[in-house]
């Protein structure tokens, strides 16, 4: 994929949901994304509408209030370009357009309304966003709506809107389970058999809660919600154990607000159907939905097929005043290295990560020398870039690891031991002494650098220096920095 300069432009987005409206401000550096602000407030709009056919006149005026404050921040960050767009309730609601032309009155915000399909096509823009390659279906769940999209791995396939956000299943009656499942069944069964798949990937805030009560009854080590997987057992335990909660029990569990509680046993219940209807085998959460989609359109077609992970590990790596060329440089000097470890992900996906690993070669070069493992391990571990799954963040983290001099076990071993495999787990510490080796080596300068080689050879690592270099680059700390990494692959070493 194409490595994007990174530009930056700062970006604003406001989502006005059934049952949330948000403001985030957004940071964007070629494909990385960074999220700089985020503020909702949870109003409800969409609360009376299967009763009344309107919005919440409590949830318009708390609409309104959090709208008014959004347009003063506008006006003070001026963003390069703000993205408004309201979804099902305001879209389905007959005082709506009422809604809008006060909102343009009052704040100067201009609401585009989308479409169901729209809404359901920038949800899973949103996911292949924050998830390039995902396949299979995205389903955002709102207040009032339930958005189902099939995604092919490249794009977005057809999409469609049911009545199956909260609100709408609550028809003002309260919460009854089997009444529920009766309507959940209605909905998905005409649709079941062209969204059947293995894989659902989760937008919505209720869903992001879910996974966090399901992380909980498992003692899940890593708690980042995007990409994490759940087996559909898994989310079947936790979407029961929601359905048979009370608000009063749910808000005590772990990542549920009293707001969301009241929403919750719902948003179980119609992933319990999707799991039956659809025959699913896994569900992975996207923190990606309508908001990054909408941002993510923006974008030109080059950048937006560049790897985000990438985009990502080189804006870290970049403000830390790297020398833009070493990270390329570093993956060409280690590659006959790398070449000799055990794979972990898959030959195409070692590789992006290798490259990844390298952009974050100098990571901790401001950070404190006494602390800055630690704090390298752990931005990286659970820094806020896309397109890595969670095996993938300890494995670079482990990379970081060694690449700063830590030892076995890393820091946090029991997340790294839960998530990564004994291949992986080498191959992690290997590449970040082969980068350690370099860095060091070279002092890293990829100028330095292209006057010495590491092959692997006959059982040994073997380093050489161009004629005149020997002694500027193979002295004492590269004998030692090369013995560690020797002993890591089982090789002998020549110098």
């Amino acid at each position: 994929m194409p490595e994007i300069p990174l530009h930056g432009r700062d970006i604003a987005a406001i989502d006005i949901g059934s049952n949330s409206v948000r403001l985030v401000l957004y940071r964007l550096e070629g494909r990385a994304i960074w999220t700089v602000f985020n503020e909702k407030v949870l109003a409800g709009l969409g609360r009376d509408l299967p009763t009344t056919g309107r919005l919440s006149p409590e949830g318009v005026a708390m609409a309104l209030t959090a709208l008014r404050r959004f347009a003063a921040v506008l006006e003070g960050v001026r963003p390069d370009t703000t993205l408004i767009a309201a979804t099902a309730a305001v879209r389905e609601a007959k005082d709506g357009p009422e809604f809008c032309q006060r909102v343009a009155a009052e704040t100067g915000l201009k609401i585009r309304v989308l479409s169901g399909e729209e809404e359901a096509k920038y949800a899973a823009m949103g996911v292949l966003a924050g998830a390039p390659n995902a396949h299979g279906v995205s389903a955002d769940m709102g207040g009032a709506s339930l958005e189902l999209t099939r995604l092919n791995g490249a794009g977005v396939e057809h999409g469609l809107t049911l009545p199956l956000g909260p609100f709408a299943l609550a028809e003002g009656k309260g919460f009854d389970a089997d009444r529920i499942r009766d309507r959940i069944d209605q909905r998905l069964k005409p649709v079941a058999k062209q969204f059947k798949s293995d894989r659902l990937y989760a937008v919505g805030g209720a869903w992001r809660s879910l996974a966090q009560v399901q992380m909980a009854l498992k003692s899940y080590p890593l708690r980042v919600v995007h990409q994490y997987e759940m087996a559909a057992d898994e989310a079947l335990e936790a979407a029961r154990l929601v359905a048979h909660q009370s608000a009063a029990g749910l808000a005590k569990l772990p990542g549920v607000s009293r707001k969301r509680a009241e929403t919750l046993p719902y948003a179980g219940l119609v992933l319990e159907g999707l799991i039956r209807h659809l025959d699913l085998r896994t569900i992975e959460m996207s923190a990606w939905g309508v908001r990054e989609g909408l941002l993510f359109d923006t974008l030109d077609a080059e950048t937006r097929e560049a790897d985000p992970l990438l985009a990502g590990c080189a804006a870290l790596g970049g403000r830390q005043g790297i020398d833009p060329a070493l990270p390329g440089a570093l993956t060409g000097w280690i590659s006959d290295i790398v070449a000799a470890l055990p794979q972990a992900f898959g030959e195409t996906r070692d590789a992006v990560l290798t490259a990844a690993a390298c952009r974050l070669a100098d990571l901790g070069a401001r950070l404190h020398p006494d602390h800055r493992l630690e704090l390298v391990f752990d931005q990286v571990l659970r820094a806020p870039v896309a397109g890595v799954s969670h095996a993938e963040r300890a494995f670079l983290a482990s990379v970081m690891n060694a690449r700063y001099g830590g030892g076995v076990p890393t820091p946090q071993p029991e997340t790294i031991n839960r998530l990564l495999d004994p291949d992986a787990t080498r191959r992690a510490r290997a590449l970040g002494l082969a980068i350690r080796l370099a860095c060091d080596l070279s002092g890293r300068s990829p100028q330095l650098l292209a006057n010495a080689t590491a092959r692997v050879k006959g059982g040994d690592l073997r380093l050489t220096a161009t004629e005149g270099y020997a002694d500027v680059l193979l002295g004492d700390q590269t004998r030692k920095r090369a013995k560690a990494l020797a002993e890591a692959m089982g090789l002998g070493l020549k110098i």
